[in-house]
């Protein structure tokens, strides 16, 4: 609101940024010559500080304060609801919960009374049981909304975590990395701010000798005049920190016998028994029996899904057609080849071959997040030098933003190429078929 003041004056600090010659001289191609200020145009340094902040409009200003009114508004909202809780319970002399819950009186013993108790135990305490894999889902959306250098440091990140197998042993690098997380959401924010434009300075990506290409710039998300990183991404990564902190205080609390108590324990199953001798273990009836809906929804889970998981793996397998996809037909065949069956094995062999299942899955993702570079960055070299490389791998840019067509067709102009490539993102079958003229191209 400083900036309705007349005493700031935009003109007072604004500078002029004149192109240098020598600046377009030195970038070879016609990608590069965006110079990072216009010749002849007024900078304000205000509108790096407060983007457009510098319009003494009113209304235009309560526009811009909005989404802090907003935040402001959410926080009044959760202190008073605190504070009335905190007066209601000291008033009529109650404890404070042990766990945020919404169903009181909800328990791990009530879990198996019914659907409807089911139903409220999973309300209070899904994150609390399934919060780690609900962060694995969120870091891989990360890593496929992205597809640039960043979301390969996640990707390196999440099979770091995954490499630990053991839920503990994952509990203890935790902390890690939602402090790695954190850490790359600032780093990217501080990118998204750049330096002042009034500086009249441009990044040495653009002034150097070799300067990089748009699409490069973008893909490892430097900041830039001409193509500024979209701060989109951030969101993602903010509800990556979001989920992984949640699963931090979550690792804390499973520690307590209070929570264990109300929630039931986290503690994996022994790896050396014996699925045949699980009924001495498992204080439940036999939900085979179906006495209920929930006993119904139970075969469904534990009978059918390991059926269910094998479709998926086989339609991963047989909807793009490359190297990657033939990893996941094998496993599904290999599964497939000892059927119901597997499910008797000692628990050590049965996890032993998820675990390879779940690390191939997580090399495929490292690795077509590595080529995101080849097929929105490089794709017209590709084209003329490695065309087998882009039919094996299916190398596609899926990601908005990335002049593909100028990379891939040397100007402006038609591409023939392009459009083959876009044809084949929406029918992933014909991509070997549709990719033979693009080798000519």
């Amino acid at each position: 609101m400083l900036y309705q003041l007349k005493v700031i004056k935009p003109l007072e600090y604004s500078s002029n940024c004149t192109a240098v010659s020598s600046l377009t001289t030195s970038m070879r191609n016609t990608d590069q010559i965006f110079t990072s200020y216009s010749t002849g145009t007024a900078i304000y340094t205000q509108s790096w500080l407060a983007p457009k902040g510098i319009m003494s409009s009113f209304r235009y200003n309560g526009l811009c304060v909005r989404n802090h009114l907003t935040v402001l508004g959410l926080l009044v909202f959760e202190v008073t609801v605190s504070r009335h809780q905190l007066y209601y319970r000291l008033h009529n002399n109650l404890k404070v919960p042990t766990f945020s819950i919404i169903f009181q009186g909800i328990t791990r013993q009530h879990l198996d009374h019914g659907i409807l108790p089911c139903i409220k135990y999973f309300v209070n305490y899904f994150f609390y049981k399934f919060g780690l894999e609900v962060c694995f889902v969120v870091a891989v959306n990360v890593i496929g909304q992205r597809m640039d250098f960043y979301s390969l440091l996640h990707a390196c990140a999440l099979m770091a975590v995954l490499s630990r197998r053991r839920r503990k042993a994952m509990g203890e690098v935790w902390p890690k990395y939602c402090c790695f997380t954190a850490g790359l959401m600032v780093l990217q924010y501080l990118l998204c701010i750049g330096i002042p434009p009034a500086l009249c300075v441009d990044y040495p990506w653009r002034t150097s000798s070799q300067a990089l290409t748009s699409n490069l710039i973008k893909w490892l998300y430097l900041p830039d005049f001409a193509m500024r990183p979209s701060p989109s991404f951030i969101l993602y990564d903010h509800l990556l920190l979001l989920c992984s902190t949640l699963q931090w205080q979550v690792f804390e609390e499973e520690n307590r016998a209070a929570v264990r108590l109300m929630a039931g324990e986290n503690v994996e199953i022994s790896r050396s028994l014996d699925p045949r001798s699980f009924n001495q273990y498992i204080p439940v009836n036999n939900f085979l029996q179906c006495r209920s809906y929930l006993d119904i929804a139970k075969v469904f889970v534990f009978s059918y899904f390991f059926w269910l998981v094998l479709c998926l793996i086989f339609i991963t397998g047989t909807t793009r057609i490359n190297i990657f996809c033939l990893g996941y037909l094998v496993a599904c065949f290999y599964f497939m080849l000892f059927g119901g069956s597997l499910l008797m094995k000692p628990v050590r062999y049965i996890l032993r071959l998820w675990d390879c299942l779940i690390g191939y899955t997580c090399f495929v993702i490292g690795m077509k997040n590595l080529l995101s570079l080849g097929s929105c960055a490089y794709l017209d070299s590709l084209l003329k030098n490695g065309c087998w490389l882009i039919q094996a791998f299916s190398m596609v840019c899926t990601v908005k933003g990335y002049d593909v067509c100028k990379s891939a067709g040397g100007g402006g102009g038609h591409c023939v190429g392009c459009d083959l490539l876009h044809r084949a993102l929406g029918s992933e079958k014909g991509f070997p078929q549709l990719l033979l003229p693009v080798c000519g191209v």
